[in-house]
């Protein structure tokens, strides 16, 4: 394989999808699982004017559901757009401005308006018309009106009148109509308010034109025609028009969801959004100390070629385009974990798309179920020009928080894959993504009408320059506020609460405060809170009660401590406390939480099987399957290494924080994991002894009655407990019954 000579740095992110305003939400959103498709909004047309469950039903549409970005707020001032102008202006090139101008801010680390913009560029899939252009096709209309009310005899001054009327519907034309129908000002526009002096254009490959965009981009890098690039996906057709070019080829799902890869899949579900990332040289962006997310390591593409339909998918075509991207990221797909496919829940596509990954993956190794398979149109539907996008990101934001997404709406895989004989397993529900032999790798395939076929290699950034800031998704932020009398922990509890409702503040301050936290200051409040509402709430009924100036807690997750931290003891638990995916969400959220995971992961211990498989085992969908991998991890020789790496995941956590226990014990088990918190065995060898202690009782347990025993000279025995720095134990000698040695 020829090897990458100009890997691409993704140093910024932005999104805007149903559901959610920014990528945290999104991020946080396919974590959660959510299902973003709903009926069609008024806002976009109305049910009862064109929808007909019958799919011949001439000039009507058999579905009536989708995917919709909510209101934006948008002020044309602030961005020198005459207001006049606006409703002649299309909404994809408006709310564009607001992800790129987001896309650069996190790019420049806030700092965007001091950055050279000269050679800074701006290439965006977005299909060729836009919704606003069969507006203004649609005034044109009036000699049609005027002709078919003549003809039913109506006076002249009535046909003026009714067309009168009905060109009210639409908006006038003006001087900004025609560059506000157009696709390409979607870029242009971008350029010129963002002052961006590179190339700026849009490229066409329908639902594949994102991955056009960034396979131009790469290309503008690499031979140094840009230093940065927007890159990325725009599309907000989800108007009446865009429903029936899609039920008359017939592609919409009859029952009215999206179930990629699903033995229930019947169609796709219409969705608008918009992803964009910036894109650097991976080497400048090292230079230029960027925040770096993930890393581009190959882009292929390919035609499917002659001899079928233009809009029929060929498995052979996209095969090729795969093998391209492989070859130019040097490596092979058997090191690839995770698949983000275009998977559309058409029967046909999937089908096909299917075939050309097993094609490709199935050459790379002869091994089964190995690599994810997934698609975000399970949440948001098919996002057209922005499909792609939306797989781009998430297969980013996957890599960067070393998390494997799920995928919803699949509760049996389609048959006609048999996936269970393909390197593939479908991943329904998010698990810590642990890998030890090589980087994190993930891929992106997407597909358009004509036979365009893209599929992009990714790679999780392991160099010297700083990682991107966590997008934070957890249910509930910790605040904490400390001072030196109840009056000034009183005082700044009522200061934050004023604030906490403000947009953005509450993670802002939950990341603040947690930083300034003092666990020495003689009072301390601490509130545990889902949201900046729920956060001023609690923080306004804590400060009238901190006033007194005694300790309090309350049962909705606010404590408030007075005087010197009382000494911490930690217990740790035995066998029994195991269940699946145990500790998953803090392995998710925290890198602390999941490396011991990976330290237990590159042991010989478990070179057979890893330990991580077990406990958050890939998704099956063979009967009793869930009740076969909870009997699995509840046999000893598993239970007891999962309940200590899990319990390690937490220590490390509680350790990053500042927290460590004055005393340590250990209940069973839960002694060695109290071992090593003592400081009396490394992380490695408290894994070691777990697995070694589980097996030997495994073995124990075969005879029932029996004891577990392992023989040693006592010489060797003196030099381990010496190592260890433990001053003494009983134990059995055949010589001296109960020697403390």
């Amino acid at each position: 394989m020829k090897k990458n000579a100009s890997p691409i740095a993704v140093v910024g992110v932005s999104t805007l999808f149903p559901g959610s305003l920014d990528s945290r939400g999104f991020w946080r959103d396919i974590l959660a699982g959510t299902d973003r498709i709903t009926d069609v909004p008024a806002s976009h047309w109305l049910i009862e004017d064109y929808y007909d469950p019958d799919p011949k039903a001439p000039d009507k549409t058999y579905a009536k559901r989708g995917a919709f970005i909510g209101k934006i707020d948008f002020d044309p001032m602030a961005w020198g757009v005459p207001p006049s102008t606006v409703p002649a202006t299309d909404t994809c090139q408006l709310l564009a401005l607001i992800v790129a101008q987001r896309v650069l801010e996190d790019a420049a680390k806030g700092q965007f308006s001091y950055a050279d913009r000269n050679r800074m560029s701006v290439v965006l899939g977005v299909t060729s018309a836009q919704e606003l252009l069969g507006a203004m096709v649609s005034r044109l209309q009036r000699p049609v009106w005027t002709k078919a009310l003549r003809e039913m005899g109506l006076g002249e001054d009535e046909v003026q009148e009714a067309c009168k009327r009905i060109e009210a519907h639409y908006t006038p034309w003006q001087e900004a109509t025609f560059p506000g129908v157009l696709g390409n000002v979607v870029a242009g526009r971008i350029a010129n308010k963002l002052n961006l002096g590179g190339t700026n254009c849009v490229t066409d490959a329908a639902c594949a034109s994102t991955f056009s965009a960034l396979s131009m981009a790469v290309n503008e890098l690499r031979i140094g025609q840009s230093d940065v690039v927007i890159c990325g996906g725009a599309d907000t057709m989800n108007d009446i028009f865009m429903y029936l070019c899609f039920s008359k080829t017939p592609a919409l799902s009859k029952s009215g969801d999206c179930r990629p890869f699903s033995d229930q899949a019947d169609g796709t579900m219409l969705g608008e959004g918009f992803g964009m990332v910036a894109l650097k040289r991976l080497d400048d962006a090292e230079r230029d100390q960027d925040r770096i997310y993930a890393v581009i390591r190959g882009v292929g593409s390919s035609s499917d070629g002659g001899g079928t339909a233009v809009y029929a998918p060929v498995p052979a075509g996209q095969a090729k385009a795969i093998r391209r991207a492989y070859e130019n990221a040097g490596y092979g797909p058997e090191t690839v974990d995770l698949v983000e496919a275009h998977g559309t829940g058409t029967i046909a596509g999937d089908a096909a798309e299917f075939e050309g990954l097993r094609m490709v993956f199935g050459e790379a190794s002869s091994d089964r179920g190995w690599c994810a398979l997934g698609s975000v149109k399970s949440q948001i539907g098919h996002t057209k020009s922005a499909a792609g996008a939306a797989g781009l990101v998430k297969a980013i934001l996957a890599l960067h928080h070393k998390a494997l997404p799920p995928t919803i709406k699949v509760e049996r895989p389609n048959p006609k894959m048999e996936i269970a004989e393909s390197p593939f397993y479908l991943s329904t529900r998010p698990r810590p993504w642990i890998q030890t032999k090589h980087p994190r790798r993930g891929s992106v395939s997407s597909f358009g009408f004509g036979g365009s076929n893209f599929h992009v290699a990714l790679e999780e950034y392991t160099g010297p320059a700083d990682k991107a800031f966590r997008r934070r998704v957890n249910d509930a932020e910790l605040i904490v506020v400390t001072g030196e009398s109840p009056a000034a922990v009183q005082a700044k509890a009522t200061e934050l609460a004023g604030v906490a409702a403000d947009a953005g503040m509450f993670l802002f301050l939950a990341q603040q405060t947690q930083r300034d936290y003092d666990a020495s200051a003689a009072f301390r409040l601490a509130v545990v809170a889902s949201d900046g509402a729920d956060l001023q709430k609690k923080l306004s009924a804590a400060a009238e009660r901190v006033a007194a100036g005694e300790p309090f807690s309350t049962p909705d997750g606010t404590a408030f401590g007075t005087g010197a931290a009382e000494d911490l003891a930690m217990l740790f638990p035995g066998q029994g406390s195991q269940y699946l995916d145990m500790s998953a969400g803090l392995a998710m959220s925290w890198d602390e939480a999941r490396l011991p995971w990976e330290v237990a992961a590159g042991l010989d211990a478990f070179a057979d099987e890893a330990l991580h498989d077990v406990a958050f085992p890939k998704p099956s969908f063979a009967e009793n399957a869930e009740a076969e991998q909870t009997k699995k991890l509840t046999a000893t020789e598993w239970a007891q290494p999962a309940i200590g790496v899990a319990s390690l995941s937490m220590l490390r956590l509680m350790r990053s924080l500042g927290v460590t226990p004055k005393a340590v014990a250990g209940h069973s088990f839960g002694e060695v994991i109290a071992l090593h918190a003592a400081g009396s065995l490394s992380e490695e060898d408290a894994i070691r002894v777990a697995r070694e202690r589980g097996l030997q009782m495994a073995e124990a347990a075969k005879a029932p009655g029996a004891m577990t025993a392992v023989s040693a000279p006592i010489e060797e025995v003196r030099a381990l407990l010496a190592e260890w720095n433990i001053d003494g134990v009983v134990v059995a000698n055949h010589n001296h019954p109960k020697q403390v040695v």
